[in-house]
Order: C-alpha cells, then structure tokens, then sequence
C-alpha cells in the first residue's frame, strides 16, 4: 500500500512544508504554530483566508532573513470531528510534495486526530501497476508537539485504522488476474498469522464435502476454484461474540445469466465484504478490543462455463436447506447462505454480514450511503449510529415479510431471486438472507443479524472527496471498528 505515515518530531524539519492548523472563532483566527514565528494573522487575512473548514492557503513565512513556504489549514470552529477529517483530507490534496510537518498542541486531541487521520487516509495510492512512481505523493507527516506520550498514542491508533482500511483498499483494488480465490484467502491467512489470529482455509473439494452448497455452486463455473476462510479473534476478557461473513466474490461476470459487457466492468470490487473483514480483524489486534470475533470470509469467482451453475439448478445449502436458482447473476446470497449458516451454528451474539449485494442499494441510496437491514431494531440501531459517528453514512431500511413471501419456489425451500418482478431488489435479497439466520442458543428466537450492503459505497467511481480516495473506499471498516470498540 502507499499511504502517508506518521512521525513524531520535536520540531518542524526545515526541508518540509509547514502546516498551520487554523481555528476561526467569530471574526478572528488561531493560528497553531511552532514558536518563534511571527503573527501569521495579517498574512492570512492579506491573501483573503477565511479559516473555513478545508480551505487551504499557500503562504511564505518570514523566517531568520529569508522565507519559508506554509500552508494554512481552515478548521472552521473546530468542533465537528467529520469536518476536522475532511479537512485533512483537503490538506493531503493540496500539497503537491512528499513531506509536511503540522503542529498539532493547539489543537483538542479529538480534533488533531481526527486530522491527522483525514490526511493519511486521504493520502493513498494504489501503484504496483504505475510503471512511473509520483514523486509529489504525500508520503511524510511529522506530527510537531510537546506532548510525546499522547502524540505517540494518537499517532498509534490513527496508524491502525487507516492501515486496516488500505488493506482491504490494496485487495479491492487489484485486478481480478492477480486476485483469484485462493490470493484472497492467502492475504486473510497472511494476515492472521502476523497478528495471532487463528485461521481455517476450506478449498473447493473440502467445500463439496463439507456440504457447503451455495460456494460450490457459485464457483464451479470457474477452473480457479472456491475458497472459505475462517478467522478467530479470541482476546482475554471478552464479554462478546460477534460473527462477520463477508461476500468475496473475486470477479463477478454473472455466470450464465450473462452481464452485460459494460455492467462487467468494475466487478473486480466484488469481494469488498470479505476484505472489509480481514481489515476490520487486523485493527481489532492493534485496537485491543475486547470482543471476540469469528470471520467467514465467502470467494468465489462467478463464470460462466460448461461446469457452471444454470438456472433452474437446485443447489443445497450447508445446513440443509435447498435454493432454486432463478438467475446465476443472483450469486453473492448464495455464497453468503452458507457462511451465515455455518456462523449460526456457534450460536454468536450477533451476526454481521458485510456484502456489495445488490445494484438496487445504488438505486435507493446512491453511491455513498450504506444499506444497513437486520432482525434486531437495536443492534441496527446501534450500526447506523457508529457509521454517523465516524463519518460513513448508512441508512437503515426495512424487510417488509410480503418481500420474503415473494421467494417461494414450487421445488426448494425456497427461489435466489424473484422472478419478473425488479422492485424492491436490495429488500428482497436481504429477506434471502435472514432465511439462514439460526436460532440463540437458548432458543428464545433468531440471533440478532444485521445486513450491509455496500455495493456503491465500496468503489468511489468519481474523483476523491473529503478523504476517500477514487476507487476502492475500504466503507464500514472505520464503522465495525467503532462499534466493537463500543462493545469492548
């Protein structure tokens, strides 16, 4: 991965660009700034700086007999986290160098993290397929403060989160010819095993004994066969067991049920759920969060071939219940049966599923805002307000039981898709889902589930903004990391 890391320093190196962080309250401005500098205020106010939230200024700085290039960073009233992120994501676009220094004790310790944090995550870069390296990519922040011991904490916990989310960013973005199943499911192994994680890998003939029916089906049109990953994040002291299954579906073309040449494109980001999770389990170590974490981590590749899948099949789930399937572009709730009934047989306090399911998210909630459905009004609840909290937005959307009525086949338990009928797409597949939701381990009802689907906000097609960068956004890491530190 390329993004920017962090250093403390005890002053600001000569040789980079200075930052200076400035807060406006009513009419006049704060700048936070090393000392021996002059009053920096009439140079701002002489270039029509305002010190609004993400306005940025070049200047030059009188220093000793001769001048320094800064730039000043507005942060509004600094009182808003968000708007502190997307501040630092504006600063890492305006500067066009690989070193800048900010001097942050000025500033609350909630807000200059959350700069710090907008910066480095606005800084990443996908490259190992640039065949020239930017030399202007910003690749240094030196943190300037006085006070070591919580820099460095800081420093610490903005380095984890935003290394977890380029994880899964570096893994979505990579071309399907370099990411088949098994690349995958290495990465979550590799991974596991540098953080302690223990992890459990089934292969495609493992699968068909295994009884997992939905990724044999899936991936059998493909020669680069299905893989499960289990991952077991088992820390002292914890009270909860949350389960993630993640959709990985490394390439999707639709398998018989044919996409379109244009609607392919792109597809490569359809195994971000099962990304979303390997990073969110590697910030779990680095965060010590005190819950207990099982990962089900779903690949295939959907092709279409003389061994795939066809419509009209009827395939098997692990667990035992039988799917018709209607159309074999309907393939990620297939895969994800499996893992949410394999996760159920543990009995887990909660389920989350993580998934790019369905083009009808995109539809209702655009290419930002997270689809957030469950069985549980709390823990959806709970879900949507870490995702605000952190700055992702989500929306949480219902499962109306008509929707689920509409999946009744005349030969299975029950049909993939609906079939005739577009309406309601995001609703039904989540409907499909919940069918393999099992019951609590005291049999008082289903265990709690919650749904995500991310199949606009995983893949920024347009340019970057605030700090998410063009292409993969690694979406609801930050948000699962918030509500499990929450639980912890």
């Amino acid at each position: 991965m390329t993004l920017a890391t962090l250093e403390l320093a005890e002053s600001a190196p000569d040789a980079q660009l200075l930052v200076l962080p400035v807060i406006r309250l009513e009419e006049s401005l704060t700048v936070s700034a090393p000392a021996g500098l002059p009053d920096l205020e009439p140079y701002l106010e002489a270039t029509g700086f305002l010190g609004k939230s993400g306005e940025t200024q070049k200047i030059a700085i009188p220093v000793d007999g001769g001048v320094r290039a800064a730039i000043a960073l507005g942060l509004g009233d600094a009182s808003d986290e968000e708007q502190a992120r997307r501040a630092g994501g504006a600063l890492a676009r305006a500067v066009a160098t690989s070193a800048i220094s900010i001097d942050v004790d000025a500033l609350d310790p909630a807000i200059r993290e959350a700069v710090l944090l907008g910066a480095v995550l606005a800084s990443y870069r996908f490259t190992p397929y640039k065949s020239e390296e930017d030399d202007a990519a910003l690749a240094t922040i030196s943190v300037v403060t006085a006070d070591d011991a919580r820099a460095s904490a800081e420093i610490a916990r903005v380095s984890a989160i935003a290394s977890s989310v380029a994880l899964v960013q570096d893994a979505v973005n990579t071309p399907p010819n370099d990411l088949p199943p098994a690349a995958l499911a290495d990465i979550a192994v590799r991974v596991a095993e540098s953080k302690g994680i223990e992890s459990r890998v089934w292969d495609a003939e493992q699968l068909r004994e295994g009884g997992f029916g939905g990724l044999t089906a899936v991936g059998q049109g493909s020669s680069r066969g299905p893989r499960l990953v289990r991952l077991d994040y088992r820390p002292e002291g914890a009270q909860l067991h949350v389960a993630l299954v993640g959709k990985g579906i490394t390439f999707d073309t639709g398998g018989l049920s044919l996409k379109p040449a244009g609607s392919m494109v792109g597809m490569k980001f359809d195994m971000a759920g099962a990304a979303t999770i390997v990073g969110v389990l590697q910030a779990a170590v680095e965060l010590d969060i005190k819950v207990a974490i099982t990962g089900w981590l779903c690949i295939a590749e959907n092709m279409p071939s003389s061994t795939a899948t066809r419509p009209d099949d009827v395939v098997t789930i692990y667990g035992g219940k039988t799917v018709e399937i209607t159309n074999t572009d309907a393939e990620g709730r297939i895969v994800m049966a499996d893992g949410i009934a394999a996760a159920s047989e543990e009995h887990p306090d909660l389920i989350i599923d993580i998934a790019t399911l369905t083009g009808a998210q995109i539809v209702a909630l655009g290419d930002r805002t997270t689809a957030v459905m469950g069985n549980d009004d709390a823990w959806t609840s709970s879900v949507v307000e870490a995702s605000r909290s952190i700055g992702e937005p989500s929306w949480a959307m219902p499962i109306p039981e008509e929707v689920g009525d509409t999946l009744k086949s005349p030969v299975a338990d029950l049909a993939n898709m609906r079939s005739g009928n577009r309406s309601a797409g995001m609703l039904v597949a989540a409907a499909f889902l919940e069918r393999f939701v099992g019951e609590r381990a005291d049999g008082e009802g289903a265990i709690p589930w919650v749904h995500l689907d991310i199949a606009g906000p995983s893949n920024n097609t347009s340019a970057a903004y605030g700090y998410v960068p063009k292409g993969a956004t690694g979406v609801m890491v930050r948000t699962l990391i918030a509500l499990l530190e929450s639980r912890s």
